[in-house]
């Protein structure tokens, strides 16, 4: 099992919480490919902490539908299957619709000025085709509305949510489109209007039109 060596360590975050996120990286990202086999020994000299953090990590990997473990026998990355987008979307874009809502009366300039530029950032990794980057700018876009919202548990479900939506969108190579940036811009606008029932079509749409896609 070729582990990276490379890759960048978080600060700040206990032996468990720094293993969960690199293991769920590499799954999401195909560094960990469907149907591997994870040692935990390995993980663990890879990682730089002991095999508690590990285990612990899989344990938890594992009731994400991330891993499948047999125990005595091994421990397995799940397989991608392309099906489960559709049951995926519709929830996570019903979430970020309503965060979408709930961030409106905790809009200020500052919050305004974060989501414009991190759309033109996005504008620009989609016309220069930069398709990994522009997701993971997509992603960010709207971060920056659930966290305005500020609701403790939509940001729960939907950081479990998305994880897996990454995942397919990475293993299925998803392309986003201008599309999305002008619906970003109308997200924007909407928001500053207070029109919610637009804002909350225009939300849905951004997400579940990526159905079609699969």
């Amino acid at each position: 099992m070729p582990i990276p060596i490379d890759h960048s360590k978080p600060i700040r975050l206990s032996a468990k919480e720094n293993a969960y996120n690199q293991i769920q990286q590499w799954i999401i990202d195909g560094t960990l490919l469907p149907g591997e086999k994870l040692n935990d020994t390995e993980l663990a000299n890879a990682l730089g902490v002991s095999r508690t953090p590990i285990r612990e990590s899989l344990q938890l990997l594992e009731s994400q539908g991330f891993v499948k473990m047999y125990p005595g026998k091994a421990t397995q990355v799940t397989e991608v299957e392309k099906e489960a987008i559709k049951d995926l979307l519709p929830p996570l874009a019903a979430l970020q619709s309503l965060s979408a809502e709930l961030a409106i009366p905790k809009l200020n300039e500052e919050t305004l000025k974060q989501l414009k530029q991190t759309n033109e950032r996005f504008a620009h990794a989609i016309l220069s085709e930069n398709y990994y980057s522009a997701l993971k700018i997509d992603e960010q876009f709207h971060k920056i509305i659930v966290a305005t919202a500020n609701n403790p548990y939509i940001d729960s479900i939907l950081e479990a949510l998305q994880a897996h939506v990454r995942r397919q969108f990475y293993h299925n190579s998803i392309v986003l489109t201008e599309k999305s940036v002008d619906e970003h811009w109308e997200i924007i606008e909407l928001m500053k209007k207070g029109d919610i029932p637009t804002l909350s079509s225009i939300m849905k749409e951004n997400w579940i039109r990526n159905i079609t896609m699969f």
